[in-house]
């Protein structure tokens, strides 16, 4: 039996954003393989140190809480990661395990100095660059810094994984990777998680009137997500449709500037910004709306996208990244606006609004569709990734080991 050890900075219950869920699905399902899998990870005083948890061993170090300022992140993330090899060392001296799989440059120095140690194989995959999110604005330091610990990261590792062709033509330009390095294992979805908890009507009825249509955006409040083309197409559909309501919810970096645009669109009695809200309330929010938007000008997969669907939501999304692996082309299972143009945006998001024909078809196709992408042909190909992996060997892909800086 495998036995594999996989670092992440968030694990349920701690959930930063997507990645905490993806870790969990990947390492429940390999688990249910054969896999023996334990994870290291960050907690508080309230979580235990280690416990069994569907399948999976769980191992936390006690972290303080996220710092907001981004220069004090990096030296809290240094921290985390001492903390982690600390802990991962003690583990090692109980267990032999052949392999390390880090997730995103969070983890980058612990799963380095792992591997090292224990002498196996490093496997990490990408789940977002620095150079994407700052649209190659990676000069100033900490993006600077990030970038070149993604960089140092991906070149030692001996496989890195992507969620999509299109992050691994991106992570290989970049980071100078040839394509053999990289393998493409695409997120998952799992429509049992995605079961509504609340009082659908009563729910509705705080957003919007029955003769209403509601339009749901919803992820991290940051540049890259795109929000700002939403709001612009926004404006003037319900200017001249009416009765159109939208909810953003999320929270991040960019959430004030959208509020402000929102008010300077005269849009601010027409939505709600509900800041944070949990995966109950998300999982709710997507049977209750009528649309969901992703707009992204940066996109490495699109879960957003993948969720509506499964949950009965039309789409539309942005033609870019990820998002065009998710929604093929050909309006089959949602619709595709050109990327960056709120005017295109707007265009779609009124035929999809006025014809219900369009999105009854889009969501009887899109539900066969999101079979696509299940969790235990996802953990199956992961663990394909392993056995190559350590049949090769540490070294075997002829990574560079240079080390971060």
């Amino acid at each position: 039996m495998t036995r594999v050890l996989i670092l992440t900075w968030e694990y349920p219950p701690i959930i930063e954003g997507g990645l905490a869920r993806h870790v969990r699905k990947l390492a429940e399902n390999l688990a249910a393989q054969g896999v023996e899998v334990h994870v290291l990870t960050r907690g508080d005083e309230t979580m235990p140190a280690d416990e069994l948890r569907g399948g999976v061993v769980v191992h936390r170090v006690r972290e303080p809480g996220r710092p907001a300022d981004l220069a004090e992140f990096v030296s809290w993330i240094e921290r985390m990661n001492a903390d982690m090899l600390a802990a991962g060392v003690a583990l090692g001296d109980d267990l032999d395990f052949d392999l390390v799989h880090g997730h995103d440059w969070l983890v980058a120095a612990a799963g380095d100095h792992l591997a090292t140690r224990f002498a196996c194989p490093l496997v990490v995959t990408v789940h977002a660059t620095e150079y994407g999110r700052h649209q190659g604005w990676v000069e100033q330091h900490p993006q600077s810094w990030i970038h070149g610990v993604e960089r140092w990261m991906t070149n030692r590792a001996e496989r890195v994984i992507t969620c999509s062709h299109y992050m691994r033509e991106h992570v290989c330009d970049i980071y100078g990777l040839t394509e053999e390095q990289v393998t493409v294992i695409p997120n998952g979805i799992d429509p049992l998680d995605l079961e509504p908890v609340d009082d659908l009507d009563a729910l509705r009825a705080r957003f919007a009137a029955p003769h209403e249509q509601l339009i749901l955006l919803v992820g991290r409040l940051v540049y890259e997500k795109g929000f700002q083309l939403a709001l612009d197409a926004l404006a003037p559909i319900i200017a001249r449709l009416g009765d159109v309501r939208f909810l953003v919810a999320g929270s991040g970096t960019h959430e004030q500037e959208l509020r402000a645009q929102a008010e300077r669109l005269g849009l601010l009695e027409h939505g709600t910004f509900l800041g944070w809200i949990g995966d109950d309330v998300l999982h709710s929010l997507y049977r209750i709306a009528d649309l969901t938007v992703v707009p992204s000008l940066y996109e490495p997969f699109g879960l957003v996208a993948l969720e509506a669907m499964a949950s009965g939501c039309p789409c539309i999304v942005a033609d870019t990244g990820g998002l065009r692996e998710v929604v093929p082309d050909g309006e089959r299972v949602a619709l595709r606006f050109n990327g960056g143009d709120a005017e295109h945006l707007g265009v779609m998001i009124e035929r999809m609004l006025t014809d219900a024909a369009l999105r009854e078809r889009l969501v009887a196709e899109a539900g066969e569709h999101v079979r696509r992408f299940d969790w235990s042909d996802i953990a199956r190909r992961t663990a394909e990734v392993y056995a190559q992996s350590v049949a090769a060997g540490p070294g075997a892909s002829g990574a560079h080991r240079t080390p971060a800086g």
